[in-house]
């Protein structure tokens, strides 16, 4: 912003002109105004007084008389108007010329009028005023151009601070996006890790194929089907997918039996996976909430479980849902018509003693969705098809499993953009021996 406002300054320039024809008149005004602190100009009629006018500057107050030759007083004061209109108009006038006096008023935009003669000191206190009158709109003249300087000087810096701030905002709207597109990506490669570090687990027992996946997908269908928080689904994730990550560390013959085989020492090693599970990815700190689930996943809700012996709703929901799930995962018929009903029917011994009662209603409907056929297969007909031939809408009629054995998607999964196009890395990087089974709606 330019200067601020300064105070009123009397000490503007000014000149006072007297206009009369009787040079005695003019001669008496100069020596009244001597010692004031403004200039004197004279004029011996209304023309000059007009050339002086459009000659001299700072002409604050006119004293005109209103008998001259040539033009009146009122008629000189109306022209002057239009040539210093800032400066205050005097005219002198007799007693006899009232009419003259109300048409300088009205026409000449007369200050005041005085009479002849004049009283010195009269005369010098309004011409004191009226040069004080004239100072004061000079410098509110001058306030107000500052004044409006600085209000455009506002509105040009608001207007740039505008276009600044919508710059701004459209740039951290920009970094916003930006942010929340890498943190999709860093949250989708997480996800990708985990389900990697999965298969990578189940490829130890072929038997074991796509469990992990499996158990992930009936928790998460549970969760869904309880309106758990997503922050609880997310975590439930994790832990399903790396629920038997502890297996890591148990021997291979413990694996191809039955835990309800083992007995002694070979039971308590195999008893430990679930602690070492814990054990395994509580350094990362984003993954100790999933360790706790993968801790007690075989504990029983009557307390007979495994390792800390906890009971009922002492043992995390998360883990409930996921001993549940890797139960249905474990013992479902593989290739039976009835495989749901049969399992299901399996599992429901032990409902009130190894697992949670109330949470067989959810997994009866979920059990049933994910192992029974897609729902859409009365319009559709396989087909083993190349990686080329793939379309978004087909759903995969078996387990996709690269040459070397890692499992890639499951059974049932709807194709997509993506997964075709993760289709065709795999292949380039492992081509696949046959085609791939799908799904595709009938002609």
């Amino acid at each position: 912003m330019s200067e601020a406002p300064e105070q009123i300054q009397p000490e503007i320039p000014l000149n006072i002109l007297f206009v009369d024809d009787e040079p005695n008149i003019l001669t008496a005004l100069r020596r009244l105004l001597m010692d004031e602190d403004f200039g004197v100009l004279t004029a011996a009629s209304g023309s000059e007084g007009l050339e002086v006018l459009k000659t001299s500057a700072e002409v604050g107050v006119i004293v005109s008389d209103q008998r001259m030759p040539g033009m009146t007083g009122v008629e000189f004061l109306e022209q002057a108007r239009g040539v210093a209109p800032q400066a205050l108009r005097i005219l002198l006038t007799g007693y006899a010329d009232m009419e003259a006096t109300i048409a300088a008023i009205n026409r000449g935009g007369a200050y005041r009028y005085l009479t002849k003669p004049w009283d010195d000191q009269a005369l010098l206190m309004t011409l004191r005023e009226a040069a004080t009158q004239y100072r004061l709109r000079r410098e509110n003249d001058r306030l107000n151009q500052i004044v409006s300087r600085q209000n455009e000087e506002l509105r040009q810096w608001n207007g740039r601070l505008k276009s600044r701030v919508l710059e701004q905002t459209a740039e951290i709207r920009k970094k916003n996006e930006e942010l929340r597109a890498k943190n999709a990506r860093l949250k989708a490669n997480y996800r990708d890790t985990i389900g990697a570090l999965s298969g990578l687990l189940e490829m130890r027992a072929a038997h074991m194929r796509n469990h992990a996946r499996n158990v992930c997908a009936l928790s998460l269908g549970v969760a869904a089907a309880m309106d758990l928080p997503e922050e609880q689904r997310e975590e439930l994730q994790v832990a399903a997918l790396l629920h038997d990550i502890g297996e890591i560390g148990t021997p291979d013959g413990l694996l191809r039996r039955r835990a309800e085989d083992l007995m002694g020492e070979e039971l308590h090693t195999y008893l430990q996976h679930t602690v070492r599970g814990q054990m395994a990815i509580d350094a990362i700190a984003d993954l100790r909430g999933a360790g706790v689930l993968i801790r007690h996943h075989h504990e029983h809700y009557d307390g007979s479980g495994y390792p800390d012996g906890l009971a009922g709703t002492a043992i995390p929901l998360g883990a409930r849902i996921i001993a549940l799930a890797d139960f249905v995962d474990r013992h479902l018929p593989r290739g039976t018509e009835r495989a749901t009903d049969l399992v299901l029917t399996l599992l429901q011994p032990h409902l009130g003693t190894r697992f949670d009662t109330s949470l067989y209603p959810y997994f009866d409907q979920v059990v049933r969705a994910h192992y029974g056929p897609p729902v859409e297969a009365a319009d559709m007909e396989p087909r083993l098809l190349r990686p080329g031939e793939l379309r978004c809408g087909m759903v995969l009629n078996d387990d996709l499993v690269s040459s070397t054995g890692l499992l890639l998607l499951s059974r049932n999964a709807v194709l997509d953009e993506a997964a075709i196009a993760a289709i065709h890395r795999y292949h380039e990087l492992d081509p696949f021996r046959r085609g791939i089974g799908v799904l595709v709606k009938k002609r």
